[in-house]
Parts: C-alpha cells; structure tokens; sequence
C-alpha cells in the first residue's frame, strides 16, 4: 500500500472553485499548505483552475504535488494541454491523468512516453459516471495505468463492486472525488451532528466524518474535496490526522446518511 501512496491523503480539488481568480487561489492554497495539505487536483475543464493554481504555486512548486488532467477530443489539443501545464507546473506533471476517458487509448501512446521522459511521474484515468466502470476497469487492466479516480461517498459506492479491488489488485493508487457527495439532495445530505455523535466519531463536523468514512477504506489514497473557502481547506485537513475509523464508525456515518 505505501509504495503507491501519492502524498498526504487529504488533497484540495478545484473544480468549481478559483475559476480563473488566482488572488482567491493564493488564499485556499495558502491555507491548505500551512494544514500540511500538498495534494491539489485540476484540469483544463475547471475554468482557469489550472492556471491559478500554478500563480498560486509559482515560488512553492516543490511543496506540491500536483494532479492535472488531459481533457480533449484530439491528440494535438492534448499536446498543447500538456504543453501549457509543464510551463505552469516548472517542467513537470506528477499526475496526469486522462479526464472522462476522452480518447484515451490514442492519448495515452504520447502520455506513456512523456512518462519515460521524466515529464509526468504517474498517469491515471478518471470518470465521474457509475455507467464508466466497465470502461475504466478496461483502461486499468493495460496496466499502464498508475492512478484512478472515481466518485465515492456514502451514497456513491459502485465503485467498491469491481473498481476498487480491482485497482487493489494491480497496485493502483486511488483518488476519491466528490468524498462529500455530488450535487443534488439524492447524493448528498447535510448533517447535524450532535454532541455524542462526535464525540463517537472523534470528528468536528459532517465533513469531517465524510472524508474520514471514506479514508477509513484502505484501497483510498487521497481524497479531493473541493472548496474556495481558507477555513474549510485547514478544516478538510484534520481529516487526515487521528485513527482510522472503525467498522462501527463507518457504519454510523453510513446510517446517519439515509
């Protein structure tokens, strides 16, 4: 398991938070770094996440592991995809990964060598469908892949039926999108814990208890909540640190989630 951990667990994603502000990015990220947070998720489809995320990185690319994605319908966009991120990102991608699957078999003949190069340390495949498991599952058995991400919170556990042990099986490090649930009130619900409650479950907040619930699975490597608040990436955080929760804690995050 620890030879394919890709840094600390609980990363920062962007997606649907800097846009292209990167005054608002220098402040999450920031924050997140003084948390210990080093693991940030982008891509070209998250409106100028990318490139505020690299301001926001400029003097501090070392302290970060970063996560991009190709995000086209042809090679050549790809290319210049990749060609933008190494100039951001100071030469170097440390995980690419191919977003939704778009064209992944032809992008990934120039990705694999860009990995040879020394340019792209781990390439992945993400989808944010159930319907793509079986698509995925066919990507990760090439075993050219390194990295996995894919949906999973208490009301989005498909990926536990064939994905995750999978991935296990081939030594194929996992990142939880969307650990706090997708949009809409059948993928997520809001919490109120109460005083027990937390205390049961050693956490401060609904969020906490999420992001520990799905860290607590030991095929996850990192999970990438998404936020554009300072206060709610060092919060985020805390959710790496302490014990990892029992089968009855994840049981009860799992009740308190009907």
């Amino acid at each position: 398991m620890e030879e394919r951990r890709l840094g600390p667990v609980v990363g920062l994603g962007t997606w649907n938070t800097f846009d292209a502000d990167e005054r608002l990015a220098r402040s999450v990220v920031d924050s997140a770094l003084a948390a210990g947070v080093s693991f940030f998720d982008t891509s070209p489809m998250y409106r100028g996440a990318e490139a505020a995320l690299a301001a926001a990185l400029r003097d501090r690319r070392e302290q970060a592991i970063v996560a991009t994605k190709i995000w086209a319908t042809t090679v050549a966009e790809g290319r210049e995809q990749f060609a933008r991120q190494l100039e951001w990102y100071g030469g170097r991608v440390d995980v690419e990964q191919v977003h939704n699957l778009v064209l992944w078999r032809e992008q990934l003949e120039w990705l694999d060598a860009e990995r040879d190069a020394g340019r792209i340390v781990r390439l992945g495949v993400t989808h944010y469908q159930a319907s793509a498991a079986g698509a995925l599952a066919d990507a990760l058995r090439t075993k050219r892949f390194d990295v996995l991400q894919v949906p999973y919170n208490p009301w989005e556990r498909e990926c536990e039926h064939e994905l995750l042990p999978l991935a296990s099986e081939l030594g194929v490090a996992v990142i939880a999108m969307r650990p706090l649930g997708g949009s809409g009130e059948d993928r997520r619900r809001r919490v109120e814990l109460t005083e027990a409650q937390r205390e049961e479950l050693a956490v401060e907040t609904w969020a906490e208890a999420l992001l520990r619930w799905a860290l607590a699975d030991a095929r996850i490597d990192s999970v990438i909540p998404a936020t554009s608040n300072p206060s709610r990436a060092i919060a985020n955080a805390r959710a790496g640190a302490g014990a990892r929760f029992t089968a009855d804690q994840r049981a009860l995050v799992e009740q308190l989630a009907q």
